[in-house]
């Protein structure tokens, strides 16, 4: 599977895409283009990857509920390719259903390209597509199923292509950061509806809105049932709970969905998975801003899968960070900056480029409470992840805080976390940071 991704991480010529000015009114698509979208992940991903795209097709006037994506295993242990592909003609049928369409378009990153190209193979599945977007994965000598394609790509060789299709090369862009951007979005606005976007903004909501979404176990999407999520506004300055009780609280059931939670759109919230065991891990995020059906709480159970490799001990805390835009720590000027407790937590050892990290741990990986961000750690010596050891105090009444800030390179602009410093021996942190 290695050999599949390493296969589709390049760095292409960029193709100059230009973003339309941002407006705070939702303009009107035509509902002759209004199609429902689809979106299949990639390795070791989830739909969460094309929220915020979602979220951007949205508030250029698209209905919410016509956008979705098909999570699975990557792994194919407990699901094959097959079934994964029937899967998602399934889905595909039943938004046509609900919105009396008679196509979809198709969206697909990395190794849901492979998949993609399988799928429209068979005729009657590619004449339910009328547009498919390949993201930085799988090339071709002609488009897949010969339906409208077009492939963008990110940093690698420009010699990939997909023969008679739209090829757009992003070579400034990360593998993940394809799925992701604002470039992409209008790339991908223009050629499902033929005009540019009026905004390539996530334009906030006015009033209440509704998240929805799914607990699954990382990396195999399997549903993180028998474990509990509760859900609470927090104090954005503080990160401490504004109530004592949650005011949603849901049982993972076997297809890990949960919601609807209404809630508002500026505010802070914390949904806290807690498992049959006791153990907690704290989900925050930034503040939604519209309403969100790809939401996806990303877990393991205590002493499995990742989670696993992580020391644990009352008297420090354990962060994970997830941005779905690679983290660059050796770009100098075109690096990223993460602070943790005014720590300086990239580099070229922690978070090197061609690691194509999305996803991130920090905690006290000797337990000795220091920090030493020069030695790389072997546990997490694999694509997509990365950690840094990282002494991070933690209080047993977690009563104490952490704050955390990201600055996003290419001025993708600043986000700050400050949350409880709950200690790891009970209880895990994840930051859920935005794809900027």
């Amino acid at each position: 599977m290695r050999t599949i991704l390493l296969t589709v991480t390049a760095a292409l010529a960029l193709t100059a895409v230009p973003a339309a000015a941002g407006f705070a009114a939702e303009p009107s698509v035509q509902a002759a283009v209004r199609r429902p979208i689809v979106f299949l992940h990639g390795a070791a991903g989830s739909a969460a990857q094309f929220e915020t795209q979602a979220k951007r097709f949205a508030s250029n006037g698209y209905p919410v509920e016509i956008i979705d994506g098909v999570d699975y295993d990557y792994s194919f242990a407990a699901e094959s390719s097959s079934a994964v592909l029937n899967r998602l003609e399934q889905r595909i049928d039943q938004l046509r259903a609900q919105t009396g369409a008679t196509q979809v378009d198709l969206v697909a990153h990395s190794l849901g390209t492979f998949l993609s190209h399988s799928f429209l193979r068979t005729r009657s599945r590619a004449a339910k597509v009328a547009h498919y977007v390949n993201l930085d994965g799988a090339t071709a000598l002609s488009r897949p199923g010969g339906v409208p394609t077009l492939a963008i790509w990110g940093e690698g060789a420009t010699s990939r292509r997909i023969w008679g299709a739209t090829n757009v090369y992003q070579s400034d862009q990360s593998h993940t950061q394809t799925v992701t951007s604002t470039q992409s979005f209008v790339q991908m606005h223009r050629f499902f509806t033929g005009a540019d976007p009026s905004t390539t903004a996530v334009v906030a909501e006015s009033g209440l809105i509704t998240l929805t979404g799914k607990t699954v176990l990382f990396p195999s999407n399997a549903a993180a049932t028998g474990a509990r999520v509760d859900v609470y506004e927090i104090d954005a300055a503080t990160g401490r709970r504004r109530t004592a009780q949650p005011f949603a609280q849901f049982t993972v059931a076997a297809t890990g969905a949960f919601g609807p939670v209404t809630v508002a759109p500026q505010a802070r919230y914390e949904f806290a998975i807690v498992h049959s065991a006791g153990h907690t891990q704290h989900h925050y995020f930034q503040p939604f801003q519209r309403t969100d059906r790809l939401l996806r709480l990303l877990t393991n159970r205590p002493g499995e899968g990742i989670s696993s490799r992580v020391p644990v001990d009352p008297r420090h805390s354990a962060i994970s960070l997830t941005r779905y835009k690679e983290w660059w720590g050796d770009q100098g000027a075109n690096s990223d900056h993460l602070t943790i407790g005014g720590v300086e937590v990239l580099n070229a050892v922690t978070a090197p480029r061609d690691k194509r990290a999305i996803g991130l741990f920090a905690h006290d990986q000797l337990v000795d409470q220091r920090t030493d961000l020069s030695t790389a750690i072997a546990d997490f010596d694999e694509v997509f992840i990365t950690a840094a050891d990282v002494y991070i105090p933690a209080s047993a009444d977690a009563s104490g805080t952490v704050s955390v800030t990201i600055q996003s390179r290419a001025a993708g602009g600043t986000q700050q976390f400050t949350v409880q410093n709950w200690p790891s021996h009970t209880d895990r942190i994840t930051l859920n940071a935005l794809d900027l």
